[in-house]
């Protein structure tokens, strides 16, 4: 079981003392984990050696950015380079947040080669707000961590999930559209059995109907019926011509599910099926929905079939043929700074949670999918407030 966690931070500054104390450390502790801090704990070694113990040895590393100390970068170079990225979650003052109203021009920041990555901003007068957050994270993160390290196998199957993906590319290519929008979820070991009843039943009932067609959709036309498999069920629902008032429509969706509970999914991008005559772009708020409609579907398919809320879910969600497409937005009213093209072409992000987490988590598990696929078009950033916006509109059934 993990056991140490080491905190990189400014050393001697009252204020930042006093977070470490009521904010990080209670946070750790209650993960079960022993904070450790280089000038609390040095046990009488050169410096640079025993901060150097300290990362190879933590299991989770709790480093501050605040005040932008030079040190303090070093180290997570350094926690970096050693493979310790799954280890290391990153905090700062929130004032060091460009898109904080509390950010001062010329004040400090967070330099720009860690800007991109993931950082849990605190707030001096609300100490109790992260440290419960940082708790959730270092949670989440042990979770990982703590099942890579036991050589517990993985939930994904590789073999399957190939099967799956070559299956949905034939039928996708038939259509004709560029974009795709895939997404896995996996049971850890050792997996369920599910009947292939209860499967059929969970699939429609997992349905979200706010958003256009749903994931993982389930119709009522003898062609488009799941279909019972071996191993599970699955559905092909592929239309290359349809009338949609005044445009025509193409699309494509399919999905499979394992009577172990591994399920699989690849959808045209609702980008393409709505405009295949416009400049390829991708809508920032329709894949903040429809990242959203996923940990939403995960929750509700494994849900109905009886999962304890305490299970591990593992989640992957891909984003395909990217390079080229500006950034836009489907709602006027929501403009898009972003102008040069992506030169990436898949965002992949993979990642897991308690499924009883999920719902209280879910601005939380958006954001860690959305950022990195958006940040592709000229680092484009949102706000807390905005994705919380957009996240809870849908669940309370708008379009936004």
């Amino acid at each position: 079981m993990p056991t140490q966690a080491f905190i990189i931070m400014q050393i001697g500054h009252p204020v930042l003392d006093a977070m470490c104390r009521e904010a990080i450390v209670p946070a750790l502790k209650s993960c079960g984990l022993n904070p450790k801090r280089v000038d609390k704990h040095n046990q009488g070694g050169l410096l640079k050696s025993e901060i150097i113990r300290f990362i190879e040895s933590s299991d989770i590393i709790v480093a501050d950015l605040t005040n932008e100390r030079p040190n303090c970068y070093l180290e997570i170079g350094y926690a970096m380079g050693v493979d310790k990225f799954k280890n290391l979650i990153l905090t700062a003052r929130h004032d060091h947040n460009p898109d904080s109203p509390h950010h001062k021009p010329g004040g400090p920041r967070i330099h720009f080669d860690l800007a991109g990555y993931d950082i849990l901003f605190w707030d001096p007068s609300n100490l109790a707000e992260f440290s419960k957050e940082l708790t959730k994270r270092v949670q989440r993160r042990l979770a990982i961590i703590t099942t890579q390290a036991a050589g517990a196998p993985l939930p994904w199957d590789g073999d399957w999930i190939d099967g799956q993906r070559s299956l949905a590319k034939e039928g996708h290519a038939r259509v004709g559209l560029p974009g795709s929008f895939e997404f896995r979820l996996a049971l850890p070991h050792p997996k369920p059995q599910f009947e292939h009843q209860q499967l059929r039943d969970a699939s429609e009932r997992a349905q979200i109907h706010t958003f256009g067609w749903p994931l993982g959709i389930v119709l009522d036309k003898p062609q488009y019926l799941p279909r019972p498999r071996a191993d599970g069920i699955s559905a092909e629902v592929e239309i290359k011509t349809f009338k949609m008032l005044s445009y025509t429509k193409s699309s494509y969706d399919y999905w499979s599910l394992r009577r172990n509970g591994d399920f699989y999914l690849l959808k045209t991008l609702y980008e393409d099926e709505r405009h295949p005559d416009e400049p390829r772009v991708l809508f920032f708020n329709t894949r903040i929905v429809r990242i959203t409609e996923v940990f939403l579907y995960c929750a509700r398919l494994y849900g109905t079939l009886g999962v304890d809320p305490t299970t591990q879910v593992s989640v992957a969600i891909r984003h395909s043929a990217l390079r080229g497409r500006v950034l836009s937005s489907s709602n006027p009213a929501r403009s898009v700074w972003a102008k040069q093209p992506s030169e990436e072409d898949v965002s992949e992000t993979i990642l897991s949670s308690p499924l009883g987490a999920i719902e209280s988590d879910l601005v939380d598990l958006v954001k860690q999918v959305a950022r990195p696929l958006l940040v592709l078009f000229e680092f484009f950033e949102l706000s807390d407030p905005v994705y919380e916006q957009i996240v809870n509109d849908y669940v309370a059934g708008k379009t936004t």
